[in-house]
């Protein structure tokens, strides 16, 4: 049920406009059983607030990371601002209990449906812009926001070392690292590979490991240790 008070103790921010924030709850389908409340869907708030929340992650990345290339910045942004990742953190603060649906879109579990979560996630976020201005909105998203980029910053995926060396060398319009097999030992269930990476026939870094993939992004971590670009991200996180 919907309640200024709750929402506005989860969230911490009192509203100045009370319709800004039970816009942000409105879906769609509510509408359609109370045309005679004038009311307005909260489609608009969430188009603002999924700007503003574009443009805060990307400032917090850029600045974070900045000897990362633009394909992982990208790539770490779409996953901070992604259905998935928004839906979680709406749904700690349990948002999903105040939406306003229709009774159609109740019995169908839209209290529980990840993507509308996640739009009133934007909505609240263009909601809070509107009512309280810049300063709010990025205290708000710091709270809620700036963790799941911290936990998203220590995920595997993010963590290609082979093709991070590969941009950032050829960034600096080099030739593109290869990597040539030093050594291999062992029987063959049981192998062990050193690799060396090299850029423009020099050796920047070597690794090891139980397959030859392994022993490449060994070789590429090693390189970007070498060129303090690792040490530098984890001091910035």
């Amino acid at each position: 049920m919907f309640s200024y008070t709750k929402i506005e103790k989860i969230i911490g921010v009192k509203f100045k406009n009370k319709a800004l924030l039970k816009r942000a709850f409105t879906h769609r389908s509510y509408l359609n059983e109370h045309s005679k409340l004038n009311l307005s869907s909260n489609e608009r708030l969430e188009f603002l607030g999924d700007a503003i929340l574009e443009l805060w992650v990307s400032d917090q990345i850029f600045n974070r990371f900045p000897h990362h290339p633009e394909g992982y910045l990208t790539n770490f942004r779409s996953k901070v601002v992604c259905t998935e990742s928004l839906a979680k953190i709406a749904q700690k603060l349990n948002l999903g209990n105040f939406l306003l649906l229709s009774r159609g879109e109740e019995k169908e579990g839209g209290r529980q449906n990840r993507s509308l979560s996640a739009n009133t996630l934007e909505a609240l976020i263009g909601a809070i812009y509107e009512d309280q201005g810049l300063k709010a909105v990025q205290g708000f998203l710091k709270k809620n926001i700036f963790p799941q980029i911290q936990k998203i910053a220590k995920e595997p995926i993010l963590k290609d070392y082979k093709s991070l060396l590969q941009e950032i060398i050829q960034e600096k319009g080099k030739i593109a690292p290869n990597y040539q097999l030093i050594k291999s030992s062992g029987p063959d269930h049981n192998k062990t590979f050193i690799f060396a990476v090299l850029a423009n026939n020099q050796k920047i870094g070597e690794g090891k490991g139980k397959t030859k993939q392994t022993a490449q992004q060994n070789a590429a971590r090693r390189a970007l240790e070498s060129l303090d670009i690792l040490e530098k991200e984890k001091m910035s996180v």
